[in-house]
């Protein structure tokens, strides 16, 4: 479970190759408390791409109560900064994201009713709404397991690139769970009902291969390729007209949940409100010009 009070990451088991993520147990052994939160969730900004990088290899990138805030953070500070114009989230290691680890999170005293749900509700599914509500174009680079929260957080990034390798569970039916985290509402909307029910149902790895096959990865790569991948793509998000992306990203985001009335008068105010901004209209002058744009990001 993603993040239910004291649960352990979510390694997920397989029989399938002796190169499965290592038990809860192994892991704990290896962690480092002395480590700061600062070295566990990496941050750098290049070219103004936004990188985000969990670096807790020993752990399968599985998420503690502090880490998950600090990306949360992270991706609110990438909305507010100018200088940032694009979001790339990857991991170190042999995984992607394991999971949520919330044996790093707050005290908490005896359980009662609405403990859980207030958990799930401030935890995994603020983690996933503050990617889909980043107003950058946000790339996951997936370049191992992604399990649980761990996979959710890759698919509501904007777009996915995964190595090879990669894999994704849903793994909470292995524990006799109910998927949260978004799951139940990014995956039928990504490859429909049947598909994410197959998925949710018997919890099996998905390889990278065909995860891009049904449409939940946007094109795999080797693992050299990775990094430079989601680079290449998002610095040439980041020199793109970034309102109008942030504006698209809406639209389409809520276009899922939303009749075609409403849809066609968003889409409308978006435009109305774009128009306003340099990067329109330079887009709109180069183009009468006959030469290339220069966005600005404003």
């Amino acid at each position: 479970m993603s993040d239910s009070p004291n649960e352990s990451p979510e390694f997920p088991e397989s029989s399938e190759s002796p190169e499965s993520p290592e038990s809860p147990e192994s892991c704990e052994s290896h962690d480092s408390p002395e480590k700061s939160l600062e070295s566990l969730i990496l941050h750098a900004t290049d070219n103004a791409v936004a990188w985000i990088t969990l670096n807790r290899p020993e752990a399968m990138n599985a998420l503690t109560w502090d880490q998950r805030e600090r990306v949360i953070a992270l991706l609110a500070a990438a909305s507010a900064d100018p200088g940032v114009r694009a979001v790339v989230i990857t991991g170190t290691g042999r995984g992607f994201c394991a999971g949520a680890d919330l044996r790093g999170g707050p005290p908490t005293g005896e359980r009662v009713p609405g403990d859980v749900a207030r958990t799930i509700r401030l935890g995994a599914q603020r983690l996933i709404s503050a990617v889909l509500d980043c107003e950058k174009p946000v790339i996951a680079a997936v370049n191992g397991t992604a399990a649980g929260i761990g996979a959710h957080l890759a698919f509501a990034c904007d777009l996915v690139l995964a190595a090879d390798s990669a894999r994704f569970i849903e793994v909470f039916v292995r524990r006799g769970l109910v998927p949260d985290g978004g799951g139940a509402y990014l995956l039928p909307r990504l490859i429909g009902p049947r598909r994410a029910k197959e998925l949710m149902f018997f919890g099996d790895a998905l390889p990278a291969a065909d995860a891009e096959r049904i449409g939940l990865v946007n094109k795999v790569v080797s693992a050299d390729e990775l990094e430079p991948t989601a680079r290449e793509w998002a610095e040439r998000l980041a020199t793109g007209p970034t309102r109008a992306l942030a504006l698209t990203k809406q639209l389409v985001n809520a276009s899922l949940d939303s009749d075609r009335g409403t849809a066609f008068a968003a889409e409308a105010a978006a435009q109305e409100i774009n128009m306003t901004t340099a990067d329109a209209n330079e887009g709109v002058a180069s183009f009468v010009e006959r030469r290339e744009p220069k966005y600005l990001g404003r």
